[in-house]
């Protein structure tokens, strides 16, 4: 009589424990659950390093000089306070622009691109437009300085129906001396867009230079101009 039909199921089956149930998780059960709890992990690590990255960024300060809006800008060097270099420039008509014989007026000198950045002609033709505004902050006059030969710039002003003094400065000598070109998509071969007000006494009253990274700002609504104006010499 054989007596395998009488041995407990333990014995028949040695990895089976005794009593038949199987101790822990199936496999398939146990992989998801880790699955799960690495996921929560994640999510967890997550929600970690987005809190410290706000928290980084909310207590870094401004980039001093910083406009907080919409169209931010810098101040560069020659700055407020700052006796302007001198600007004696062939401008598009033929004739000369001498800076040194402003004295006693205040000038908005504009630094820009030139012939290729139309945005930076229709900021002339807004300041031109809205040339009251400007003379209610007390400026008497607007220049714009480009590295473009006269020609070419005798042509577009015809084009564009300009009135300002559109001034030549090829290689830039002026325009280095106000550290204009640093401010640009160009790099440093040309303007970026700039705005300097020199005052009376011939001493810089403002600047703002927008043409900077990482916008490379080519158009200031006239209003947001004026604004940052105003809210330069409130802090001066």
């Amino acid at each position: 009589m054989s007596t395998t039909k009488n041995r407990p199921q333990a014995a028949r089956n040695p990895r089976v424990p005794a009593g038949g149930a199987t101790r822990g998780r199936p496999k398939g059960r146990h992989k998801a659950s880790l699955f799960r709890r690495g996921r929560w992990l994640l999510a967890g690590a997550a929600v970690l390093v987005a809190g410290v990255v706000v928290v980084i960024i909310q207590g870094t300060p401004a980039q001093p000089g910083l406009a907080a809006t919409r169209y931010p800008y810098v101040v560069g060097s020659p700055g407020p306070g700052a006796e302007a270099p001198a600007i004696r420039l062939r401008a598009s008509d033929g004739s000369t622009y001498d800076l040194s014989t402003r004295r006693g007026k205040t000038v908005l000198v504009f630094f820009q691109e030139g012939v290729g950045c139309q945005n930076c002609w229709e900021q002339l033709k807004d300041i031109e437009s809205n040339m009251s505004a400007f003379k209610a902050q007390g400026i008497d006059e607007v220049v714009t300085v480009t590295g473009d030969p006269a020609d070419a710039l005798r042509q577009k002003v015809a084009l564009e129906g300009l009135r300002s003094p559109v001034l030549s400065d090829p290689g830039l000598a002026v325009s280095l001396t106000y550290h204009a070109n640093g401010f640009g998509m160009m790099g440093n071969s040309a303007d970026g867009h700039s705005f300097i007000v020199v005052g009376p006494d011939g001493r810089i009253q403002t600047r703002a230079d927008y043409g900077g990274p990482p916008n490379y700002t080519m158009y200031v609504p006239t209003s947001q101009l004026i604004s940052d104006i105003k809210a330069a010499r409130s802090r001066s």
